[in-house]
């Protein structure tokens, strides 16, 4: 994705669901914003250690934790060329009541698209560790769903020197394809650092899969379902600045259309939902 001068509506804080080991010891690793609670030795099986998470527990229907998501909203092509209007809408995203935030991409009835895109610009950023999302993706051509990261100084510098981290992106045209991708000044847009992964056969869309990067000082690398297929360093940027040391934010939005994907024909369905089992950030060991 890229991002263009639109701003970010700003809600209320009802802080629910986000997980840290506390304000204290979370910005001593990096990691700041809305968060409270500490599941104290929290540990995958690798060693590292939880530092916060977003299950989607509640209710069918009802809003994603206001304490970490807020919404960016409006239409206007977002330096893509995209056809949809985000909304803050329960039709475009809400709980599924079984652990599940689901974004809903739709053709309304004249003929426009709306959908949804959460951010936690204000309310909560990394710096370093593997974040990590495990997400079901929508399918058909046009259709563009992405997990990724922009630098939380993007409201000093604007895009692309804040910086990009592309965790995930697919175009619907390519069901068997996600990419990871990295944009900075002198490597933005077509020219970001990217590489794919590539099913042996199926779609993303049929099954949930874990999306990963592992962020530390001057490296990143992706994975998928565990096995990685890209890594960056400040070699790779050719001279050009490495923006990647730095707090940033999350990003989960479906767009439709815009120049990458291309625009939704004959044979794309709507609705399409994006669900996302859960978001978790941890320290690496």
């Amino acid at each position: 994705m890229t991002q263009d001068d639109h701003t970010t509506d700003v809600g209320g804080i009802d802080r629910r669901r986000l997980l840290t080991l506390g304000l204290g010891t979370a910005a001593a690793l990096g990691v700041s914003g809305a968060a409270l609670l500490a599941p104290e030795g929290a540990r995958a099986a690798t060693g590292r250690t939880l530092l916060a998470a977003d299950e989607f527990d509640g209710p069918a229907g009802s809003a994603p934790n206001p304490g970490i998501w807020r919404y960016d909203r409006g239409g206007g092509g977002w330096g893509n060329g995209e056809l949809e209007v985000y909304t803050d809408s329960r039709r475009n995203s809400a709980l599924d009541g079984n652990g599940n935030l689901v974004i809903t991409a739709r053709r309304e009835a004249d003929g426009s698209y709306s959908s949804a895109r959460l951010t936690s610009q204000g309310t909560y950023s990394v710096q370093y560790g593997r974040v990590e999302a495990r997400i079901r993706i929508p399918r058909g051509q046009g259709i563009w769903p992405a997990f990724w990261m922009l630098g939380a100084d993007l409201p000093q510098v604007g895009w692309p020197a804040c910086g990009e981290i592309d965790v995930m992106e697919n175009i619907g045209r390519e069901p068997g394809t996600v990419h990871g991708t990295v944009h900075g000044p002198g490597y933005s847009g077509a020219e970001g650092i990217g590489r794919a992964a590539t099913l042996p056969s199926g779609a993303f869309a049929d099954a949930f899969h874990d999306y990963a990067v592992d962020w530390r000082p001057g490296s990143i690398t992706w994975s998928v379902d565990g096995t990685v297929y890209h890594s960056v360093t400040p070699a790779d940027t050719n001279g050009d600045p490495w923006v990647f040391d730095k707090p940033f934010f999350v990003v989960l939005n479906v767009a439709v259309g815009g120049g990458w994907p291309g625009n939704p024909d004959a044979t794309t369905q709507f609705p399409q939902q994006m669900l996302v089992d859960w978001v978790r950030v941890w320290q690496n060991a």
